[in-house]
């Protein structure tokens, strides 16, 4: 199980990069590198624009997705990124659970759709748009937790082979998109009113 072995990853003794990650997963790696990098920015904290590493990082990944990629290419600056101890305790804490849970209450349907390659460019597509949405939503006012919520939730779909999570998970993502772009939009208003 996807829970099983990402937990095996977070607490081995090998190094905690998103290399060692990809190595690990494999053809699988995209959406489990989805589900990591937005899995910060799910969680309504705030992060001090940290997360905006994580989420150029998901654009890339999106734009290979999109060109047809089937394995994945980071810089190896990038690929060396290790993943900090706070933020693996953090994923192992608060999303190894409801992962679990999720994956209980899962069912493969449809998995074979996501073999094709216009499956792979509408999910490249979906993660593209709410990985923008999340990065540029205004700081400090949690508007990026729907569109990354909607993103980890895709990505869920797509790793456990089960579209209606995958569907679930887009329209939260189109509901984080309106929010972010109709409440952004009144936080910058009101913040271009004070100064």
């Amino acid at each position: 199980m996807f829970s099983e072995q990402l937990e095996g990853w977070l607490r081995g003794e090998q190094p905690k990069t998103i290399g060692s990650l990809i190595d690990l997963f494999q053809e699988k790696s995209f959406a489990v590198l989805f589900v990591i990098l937005l899995a910060v920015p799910a969680l309504p904290l705030p992060t001090g624009g940290v997360t905006h590493v994580f989420e150029v990082i998901a654009m890339l990944l999106s734009l290979e997705l999109i060109v047809g990629r089937r394995h994945i290419w980071l810089p190896e600056r990038w690929r060396q990124k290790e993943l900090g101890k706070e933020t693996r305790e953090t994923f192992a804490r608060s999303f190894l659970p409801r992962i679990r849970w999720i994956e209980r209450h899962s069912h493969a349907r449809l998995g074979f759709l996501l073999s094709y390659r216009f499956a792979g460019i509408v999910y490249g597509v979906v993660m593209l748009a709410l990985s923008v949405t999340a990065f540029f939503a205004p700081p400090f006012t949690g508007l990026d937790t729907l569109p990354s919520v909607g993103a980890v939730l895709v990505s869920l779909g797509v790793l456990l082979e089960d579209p209606v999570l995958g569907i679930l998970g887009f329209v939260i993502g189109v509901v984080g998109i309106l929010v972010v772009v109709f409440l952004g939009k009144q936080v910058v208003d009101l913040v271009g009113r004070l100064l």
